[in-house]
């Protein structure tokens, strides 16, 4: 079960992917958050401002918008780490549940509301999660 440790890694860390861009978009445009989170994955945004000057900047949506870059860089180095370590289709399986952290992180800070259906919903994914990774 080494995988399994890497494989959470990445569920957790493309919830973060998925969750920084949320709120950086109530500030800047969908152009400049990717912008932002190529500089944080590949520091490629460095490029970008230097030779367009186009981007929107604000200091919160900057600093999530290259958080979100990290973070998802980071789950696909644990992502790759448990497809060496484990079988591809239950590491699949079981980073795909990613938006989970991403539900529950905007349910928990931006108060975004889940529905009973929703729930049920997440707690089938969560079962779906201990059952692949035996």
């Amino acid at each position: 079960m080494s995988w399994f440790i890497y494989a959470l890694l990445a569920l957790i860390l493309w919830g973060l992917w998925g969750f920084f861009p949320r709120i950086a978009v109530n500030y800047i445009s969908p152009k400049s958050i990717l912008i932002f989170e190529s500089f944080g994955s590949l520091l490629v945004g460095i490029s970008v401002l230097i030779f367009t000057g186009q981007i929107e900047l604000h200091p919160l949506s900057t600093v999530l918008s290259t958080l979100a870059g990290i973070t998802g860089a980071l789950g696909a180095l644990f992502f790759i780490i448990a497809l060496k370590k484990g079988n591809t289709y239950v590491v699949v399986a079981m980073t795909a549940l990613y938006p989970l952290i991403t539900i529950l992180l905007c349910y928990a800070v931006l108060r975004e509301p889940i529905k009973s259906k929703q729930m049920l919903g997440i707690i089938f994914a969560i079962i779906a999660m201990v059952l692949f990774a035996d």
